[in-house]
């Protein structure tokens, strides 16, 4: 992706983590934290370029988790695009965050993978809409690797299958994020497991005439969720040409 890279440059490092499964506001307020600790730094260098914390290196993450079942709602989206009162959240073990991110209203939830990429594009890009296309290209490719074609729908954020006829067009992975300075928040949910039926309590990204699929549903059995986290790290290493440590 970087303009310069070569074979014989150190590549960037990605630290990766699982955080296994975690309520989706902890998850949120951990990936404010790192990107907090990115803009101070980028912040002291402007200010102050001699000060001890401009001479800290921005580190970049991956974060993998799975979410209890949740709806988010990003800044762009409609409150009215949640179909459920209050009391039929609970009565489906459901919550409900108003967020940050860019797009409308999506569900997480058991059987999905969810990737937060915290990522300063300064050192890779600063292309916002380059950003995502490659996040679409590796889980087009993931996806790929167990014989599920995937594409992009026009107009459209996310990994679609059928994109291209309208009466079959549905969505497999949903994509929202926030940029700040060029660091990135938010990411991708990819849809292994999921039960879809969670996703009939909303309009799912803003989007009345589409569906919703899962790679079970595609592939007419249950999906090794870990097998897919696998091939995903190394589309995702590759895409960025980054080394992942842990």
């Amino acid at each position: 992706m970087r303009k310069d890279f070569s074979l014989d440059e150190i590549m960037i490092q990605v630290r990766y983590e699982h955080l296994g499964t975690k309520a989706y506001g902890e998850s949120w307020d951990y990936q404010e934290s790192l990107m907090k600790k990115a803009l101070d730094i980028k912040a002291a260098r402007h200010k102050d370029p001699q000060s001890t914390i401009a001479q800290q290196a921005i580190e970049h993450y991956l974060l993998l988790v799975r979410h209890p079942h949740v709806y988010t709602l990003g800044k762009s989206g409609y409150y009215a695009h949640l179909l459920l009162s209050e009391q039929k959240l609970k009565e489906i073990n459901a919550v409900f965050f108003p967020t940050n991110r860019g797009g409308d209203i999506t569900y997480h939830g058991p059987g999905q993978m969810v990737a937060y990429p915290i990522l300063d594009l300064e050192q890779f890009f600063t292309d916002l809409g380059r950003y995502m296309r490659t996040l679409e290209e590796i889980i087009i490719q993931t996806i790929g690797a167990f014989g599920i074609q995937g594409g992009r729908l026009e107009g459209s954020t996310g990994v679609w299958l059928d994109a291209n006829d309208p009466s079959k067009a549905r969505k497999i992975c949903a994509m929202g994020v926030k940029c700040s300075r060029w660091v990135t928040l938010h990411g991708l949910a990819l849809n292994i497991n999921t039960d879809l039926s969670y996703f009939g309590h909303i309009v799912p990204c803003g989007i009345v005439d589409k569906g919703v699929t899962s790679m079970q549903k595609e592939l007419g059995h249950e999906v090794d969720e870990a097998a897919v986290e696998k091939v995903f790290l190394e589309k995702f290493a590759e895409a960025f040409q980054v080394e992942l440590i842990s």
